[in-house]
C-alpha cells in the first residue's frame, strides 16, 4: 500500500497513477459501510484513493472528537483486503496549519436545517475539509454515503455550484441484519441500546409503508407514526423524524410519490450517550 502523509506526497501519489480517481472520505472506525463505498469507487473509476482524517473543524467543543473511534492500523488491514492501495493519511497540522487564515464554505440554503439545527458548526466544518480534498486530490469522483443524506445533498450542491470538475457519487446505505445503519459510532451502543436502536429503521419501513402502499399523502401523518415507533424503542430524544423534498431538504405540504425523486424521510435521535441518524427514500421513479 501506498500511505501519503502529506499533500505533497499524495499530490504525487495522485498524478503517478494512470485512469480516473474516486475519492472515498472517512474519518476512519472503518466498517462494511466504508468499504462498500470504496467497492462503489471501483465501479466508477480505476482507482481508488481512501482519505482517513479525524476533521476536528466539525466537532463542537462538548462532541466526541477525542473520543471518537480511532484505529488506523485495523483500518488499513481492512483497506489492505479490498484492494485499496492508495492511502491518505494527513495529521492535523497538515490540513490545518496553525499560521493559516481560516476559510468558510457555506451551502446557506442546506446548512441551517435539520441537522444544522442542532450541529451549527458540522456542516461548516465538512465542507472546509472536503474543498480542501477534493483541491488536494483533485479526483474525478467522491464516493459519499446516502446514509448521511443531508450531508450528501450539501456536498453535491457544493461540487456544483463551484464548478469543481468532479462528480459526488451516492453509495446505498449499509445496514446491519436487523435494519441499523453502519456508523462507527454504534460502537457506543451497549447491548439493550443496541437492540432498541432498531426503532429508527422499523420508523422509516412504517413510512415506507405508509406512503407506498397505503397511499398517505399527509405529511404530518406519517411523521407521527415515526415519532410513535421511536418513542415505543425509548430514545431518550428525538430531533427530528421528518418528511422532506428530497433535494432542497424543505417541509412538504402534500407527499406525491409519484413525482421523479419521491420525497424523503429523515430522523435523528439519541440512544443513551449515542446520537443516531438515517433516512430512506419513499416513491423515488429512480
Amino acid at each position: 500500500m501506498d500511505i501519503a502523509k502529506t499533500i505533497e506526497e499524495v499530490r504525487k501519489m495522485r498524478y503517478s497513477t494512470p485512469g480516473k480517481i474516486a475519492l472515498v472520505p472517512t474519518m476512519g472506525a472503518l466498517h462494511e459501510g466504508h468499504l462498500s463505498l470504496v467497492e462503489e469507487g471501483y465501479k466508477h473509476a480505476d482507482h481508488v484513493i481512501v482519505y482517513i482524517f479525524v476533521n476536528p473543524t466539525q466537532f463542537a467543543p462538548h462532541e466526541d472528537f477525542d473520543a471518537y473511534p480511532r484505529s488506523i492500523d485495523d483500518d488499513l488491514a481492512k483497506l489492505k483486503k479490498v484492494g485499496v492501495k492508495h492511502i491518505f493519511l494527513p495529521n492535523i497540522d497538515e490540513i490545518y496549519p496553525a499560521d493559516g487564515i481560516p476559510c468558510e464554505v457555506d451551502v446557506a440554503n442546506l446548512n441551517g436545517i435539520l441537522e444544522g439545527e442542532f450541529r451549527p458548526h458540522f456542516f461548516g466544518g465538512v465542507c472546509r475539509v472536503l474543498t480542501k480534498m477534493f483541491n488536494i486530490v483533485q479526483p474525478h469522483f467522491a464516493v459519499m454515503g446516502q446514509k448521511d443524506y443531508q450531508q450528501l445533498q450539501i456536498v453535491t450542491a457544493m461540487v456544483e455550484d463551484m464548478c469543481m470538475p468532479m462528480r459526488v457519487i451516492a453509495a446505498p446505505t449499509k445496514r446491519e441484519d436487523d435494519g441499523l445503519a453502519m456508523s462507527s459510532r454504534n460502537v457506543y451502543l451497549n447491548d439493550k441500546e443496541r437492540r432498541q436502536s432498531t426503532g429508527i429503521f422499523k420508523a422509516l419501513q412504517q413510512a415506507k409503508h405508509m406512503i407506498e402502499v397505503g397511499g398517505e399523502t399527509d405529511p404530518e401523518v406519517v411523521e407521527s407514526a415515526m415519532n410513535d415507533i421511536i418513542s415505543t424503542h425509548h430514545f431518550d430524544s428525538i430531533d427530528y423524524a421528518t418528511i422532506r423534498h428530497p433535494r432542497t431538504l424543505q417541509p412538504i405540504d402534500c407527499i406525491e410519490p409519484k413525482l421523479s425523486g419521491g420525497v424523503v424521510g429523515l430522523i435523528a435521535a439519541h440512544m443513551g450517550k449515542t446520537r443516531l441518524i438515517d433516512n430512506m427514500i419513499f416513491g423515488s421513479n429512480q
